[in-house]
């Protein structure tokens, strides 16, 4: 018996969405754009931390 597929829509900000967009890219960006997607993903994540930090 096969599960359903349940979809949940949410608001996302746009430091989200390119969060998400770089993680998709990630495996795709290796050798080359490897080091330069992984800083860009490292940044997006602490950003969106510290933000959630300044707002409690």
């Amino acid at each position: 018996m096969a599960k359903k597929k349940t979809t949940e829509k949410t608001e996302l900000t746009e430091k989200e969405f390119d969060l998400i967009m770089a993680i998709r890219n990630y495996k795709n960006s290796y050798p080359n754009g490897y080091p330069e997607i992984r800083w860009y993903i490292e940044k997006l994540f602490n950003e969106l931390m510290a933000e959630a930090e300044n707002e409690e």
